[in-house]
């Protein structure tokens, strides 16, 4: 069992693409699932980066 705390997008539609999230102090983790399959694991600054991209462009 995986000792992060998963929550799911809140975009996420029925069936299995959801994405799930698991945020530390420093690192923020994707994944595919609950429980994670395949994790993704980033810098807290750079998720940060990431969604101040994707709210600028639309989400396009």
């Amino acid at each position: 069992m995986s000792p992060h705390r998963w929550q799911k997008s809140s975009y996420c539609q029925e069936g299995d693409a959801c994405v799930h999230i698991s945020t530390g102090p420093t690192l923020v983790r994707m994944a595919d699932a609950d429980p994670p399959r395949n994790v993704l694991t980033v810098g807290a600054k750079a998720f940060g980066g990431l969604l101040d991209l994707l709210k600028s462009s639309g989400g396009r």
